[in-house]
């Protein structure tokens, strides 16, 4: 797929990659053997009938293929872009046990951006209303997908959202230039159309609480709430002026619109050298984030090997080429400050990989007196994220496990409290797009069985 060229993109937050024009989209559908049982719909968490939209799109007919991807997938623009397809339904294609798999995602991309060009909003079939009346919390993927298929099964839905916007992590957390807001706001605007009502700036645990809402009308409620807690390091000098957390750096950049001040008045802090500790998609996000927006060095500080990386590795390449300066095998042990309570260092600890840990991965080891600092003005502390307590400690019935995680069923989502469900993050810890939309989905067609028992899932 066409890019922008590293040394330009770098310089600003637009997206990098082009996308496929209608000639390339039908050339790499043409790549598809339409295989009679195909492995890659096995390896999508919403189910999409992959071989059907590609035929589709190597038949001229996007039209066809956005409305079949619709009818599985509420937020197909948002999916073309970000899931990790290489380690889904593209790691399955046939065709990649010899060679390049087919590009699923970029095809999922090129249908909904055709979609957008055109003008052409397909809606899939929405049942008779039910007359249930069920409640959505927090509209990130999870949420944003329960609610949707929740409103074409026929019932009344409410979607609830802290934030002043909707979109959860797709807006906060993933920046401009990888996932446009446009693109964001125009999928949730499709939820709209299903019948979804949005409640914006309203935060379950102190403007409501989930036994409110049952009191109050809502027969059936979806936790959606995500991984928005910020993990630290634990270490001396955390608490300096210039130490941020991924979280709150990407919010302010994203959310907020820092990358256009003074247009939008939320400045944010960007050291001349900045060290981001961490190695996922988040890590490379705000690496990124920072070298667009001044920053002169930006290290990444990451405890294992560049083979050890979680970080999807088309990101990886992106920020690499664009200039992020590796440091593997490295843990930093203390932020040191100036006279000022400033970021003026980290001083980190060599590591060696020893044997293998829980991940599989191997556990990285510290090398005796391998102590050395690198000099920053900033760090970005990017090593994961847990559930924010503020909705589950006004539920005290509903069980957690010990990092504070909703325990809920696999398949179904129910919790330990009837009539309360939950997917996505705020069940499995921070995870990927697709697996919180796969959750919300599932939960979707469980609590339609709760409500309406003897029916099954009549979608």
């Amino acid at each position: 797929m066409p890019k922008q060229e590293p040394a330009e993109r770098k310089r600003n937050f637009n997206e990098v990659a082009f996308g496929y024009s209608e000639e390339q989209a039908v050339r790499e559908a043409s790549r598809c053997i339409q295989c009679k049982k195909p492995l890659c719909v096995q390896g999508c968490p919403v189910d999409i009938d992959i071989p059907k939209f590609i035929r589709e799109i190597r038949n001229g007919d996007a039209a066809s293929a956005i409305k079949t991807l619709k009818e599985k997938n509420s937020l197909p623009a948002v999916c073309g872009r970000v899931c990790p397809q290489e380690e889904q339904c593209e790691k399955l294609c046939i065709l990649g046990k010899k060679g390049e798999s087919v590009s699923i995602g970029r095809l999922e991309r090129y249908a909904a951006d055709w979609e957008m060009k055109h003008g052409v909003f397909s809606l899939p079939e929405i049942l008779q209303p039910t007359g249930k009346s069920v409640a959505v919390i927090g509209a990130g993927p999870a949420g944003l997908t329960a609610a949707g298929e929740l409103a074409k099964l026929g019932h009344r839905v409410t979607l609830f959202e802290a934030l002043h916007d909707p979109g959860g992590v797709l807006v906060y957390g993933i920046p401009e230039f990888r996932l446009p807001k446009a693109i964001v706001e125009r999928e949730c605007d499709y939820i709209r159309r299903l019948g979804v009502e949005f409640r914006t700036s309203f935060v379950i645990g102190r403007s409501s609480t989930i036994d409110e809402l049952l009191k109050n009308g809502y027969d059936a409620v979806f936790i959606g709430t995500g991984a928005g807690l910020p993990y630290f390091m634990n270490i001396p000098g955390e608490n300096l002026n210039g130490v941020y957390s991924s979280n709150e750096f990407l919010t302010r950049v994203n959310l907020m619109k820092a990358y256009r001040f003074p247009e939008y008045d939320t400045p944010v802090h960007i050291g001349k050298n900045v060290a981001v500790v961490g190695g996922g998609n988040v890590a490379m996000d705000s690496a990124r984030c920072a070298l667009r927006l001044g920053a002169e060095n930006v290290y990444l500080v990451y405890r294992r090997g560049r083979e050890q990386l979680p970080a999807r590795e088309e990101e990886i390449e992106n920020a690499f080429e664009e200039g992020v300066k590796p440091v593997f095998l490295t843990v930093p042990v203390e932020v040191l400050g100036d006279e000022n309570g400033w970021v003026k260092g980290i001083e980190c600890i060599r590591m060696e990989l020893g044997e293998p840990d829980e991940s599989g991965r191997r556990r990285p080891v510290p090398v005796a007196e391998s102590n050395y600092v690198i000099d920053v003005d900033m760090v970005i502390v990017a090593i994961g994220q847990g559930p924010n307590p503020l909705l589950t400690l006004t539920t005290p019935d509903l069980k957690l496990n010990k990092w504070g995680n909703i325990i809920a069923d696999e398949k179904t989502g129910q919790t330990s409290k009837p009539g309360v469900f939950a997917g996505g993050d705020i069940v499995t810890g921070a995870a990927t797009v697709i697996l919180a939309m796969g959750a919300g989905k599932n939960a979707a067609r469980a609590i339609h069985e709760y409500l309406m028992p003897g029916f099954g899932d009549r979608g």
